[in-house]
């Protein structure tokens, strides 16, 4: 199912865009102020400080460090260093008009897919607004979010190799078995509809393996699909929307990519993308735990929601 305006957690405010004439390749022009007239109200707080981060986080850190250049101090007496946790130590040149980062130069040996200003904080915002909008009273639900995603998984390495599309995990790692159980979801819970060609299989809407001699920047660059997805390069995993690289983090946690990968949907009112529609709305309905109207759910999730609840027992 492509996830249309209905079915998007906040209707009215995508119906506002379409009503501007504003899809989400446009979402780098916006200013404050055109963040606040779309989504109005002290309830889409978070989402209009996640929509500006997505694209302004490296403007602000730079103007915040301009006063006082001279000494380093930020004006209030601090000094002000820009450290990137993931490449060196160097501070960064205030700069209030600074070029946007090539992500070649991101993944150069050795390649760690690193960006320099955004960090896990952008996660928690983003995790912590998905919150807001399907369980906002409830304190523990990433901690459940994550619960919920652990059985699912657990249950669907079992229909991987039930379906043949999986092998034996006992021998694999961590990383190894969560790349694979990626690769393997659209075709567990497949759409009818085939993904474009220049993308390949199905799974590359959600998730690509960098190639040794690839560049990032114009893999990115061609893709055909506005999404988020995971790139994983040699010791560590980056997230990116479009062209656009948001956050890294260790390979070693990227049995959680998929959480990310659906709550950046959610924030940024994203449209599933129809190749994997099926997959994304089974993981909405079974790992989010919300529900899919009757009126939006399609002939294919319905198929592949009612083999998996037969799989498993229920």
């Amino acid at each position: 199912m492509c996830r249309s305006a209905s079915t998007w957690p906040h209707a009215f405010a995508t119906e506002k865009m379409r009503a501007a004439d504003i899809s989400e390749a446009l979402l780098p022009t916006l200013s404050r102020q055109d963040i606040r007239d779309l989504f109005p109200g002290p309830e889409h707080f978070l989402r209009r400080k996640a929509t500006w981060k997505l694209f302004h986080k490296e403007q602000e850190v730079q103007q915040a460090a301009s006063p006082n250049q001279e000494n380093g101090s930020n004006g209030r007496g601090l000094a002000t260093v820009q450290v990137n946790p993931c490449v060196s130590e160097t501070p960064r040149p205030s700069n209030p008009t600074p070029p946007q980062p090539d992500v070649q130069e991101i993944l150069d040996p050795p390649r760690t897919c690193s960006y320099p200003t955004l960090s896990m904080l952008f996660i928690l915002t983003v995790m912590d607004e998905l919150r807001c909008i399907l369980d906002r009273s409830n304190p523990d639900f990433i901690s459940d979010l994550k619960t919920s995603w652990e059985s699912f998984y657990g249950k669907a390495q079992f229909y991987g190799v039930f379906k043949k599309l999986l092998g034996p995990s006992t021998t694999l790692d961590k990383v190894t078995r969560s790349i694979a159980m990626m690769k393997a979801l659209p075709e567990m819970f497949p759409s009818p509809v085939a993904p474009p060609k220049n993308l390949g299989h199905a799974s590359e809407a959600m998730v690509h393996m960098l190639e040794p001699t690839e560049n990032p920047n114009t893999y990115l660059q061609r893709r055909p699909v506005f999404s988020p997805v995971l790139i994983i390069c040699d010791s560590s995993c980056m997230l990116a929307i479009g062209s656009t690289p948001l956050i890294t983090f260790p390979k070693e946690n990227i049995d959680t990519a998929v959480l990310y990968l659906l709550a950046y949907y959610y924030t940024f009112h994203l449209t599933y993308p129809k190749c994997i529609a099926t997959l994304l709305s089974v993981l909405q309905s079974e790992v989010q735990k919300d529900a899919i109207h009757d009126s939006y759910a399609t002939a294919s999730y319905k198929k592949a929601l009612s083999e998996w609840k037969k799989f498993i027992g229920e």
